[in-house]
């Protein structure tokens, strides 16, 4: 059997380091905990503000506090969302929106927002920046605004 070329030698050794910084690299993402996210017994810290999005009217400022304030405040139902209302969460596009609607038509509604781990693309992180705006309260269907009583 013969041994290797120099060329080989170089290729094998290329391999072995990147395969030795991606072992590195798992080991420290496994020693550090997802933001928002502590381990049991371990005391919590505040969460992060969020980010302000540019070109975002509401997170702009100029008088909008109170209307990033409400926005903030306002939680959205999972199992009565719309994928427009879905889409409007931060990290929710319109794909994952109507894979939660197609998750939660499958499967029945939502029993709480760690639910939403099942339907692919959210995980921990996502999960953590969605928890504060999202519940899973009422099962109901949405009404319809043609079914609503009139104010006349």
């Amino acid at each position: 059997m013969e041994a290797l070329t120099p060329a080989e030698r170089r290729g094998a050794l290329v391999v072995v380091c990147l395969l030795a910084l991606g072992a590195g690299h798992d080991l420290w993402r496994a020693s550090r905990p997802l933001p928002g996210l502590a381990p049991a017994g371990a005391p919590t810290a505040e969460p992060l503000a969020p980010r302000p999005v540019p070109g975002d009217p509401v997170a702009s400022g100029g008088g909008a506090s109170a209307g990033a304030e409400l926005r903030e405040s306002v939680t959205l139902d999972l199992n009565r969302a719309s994928a427009e209302e879905l889409d409007t969460l931060p990290g929710i596009g319109p794909v994952l929106a109507a894979r939660i609607i197609a998750h939660r038509q499958r499967h029945g509604p939502f029993g709480s927002p760690e639910e939403l781990l099942a339907v692919r693309g959210i995980g921990l992180r996502l999960l953590a920046r969605l928890a504060p705006r999202v519940r899973a309260g009422s099962s109901e269907a949405p009404a319809r605004p043609d079914t609503l009583p009139r104010a006349d």
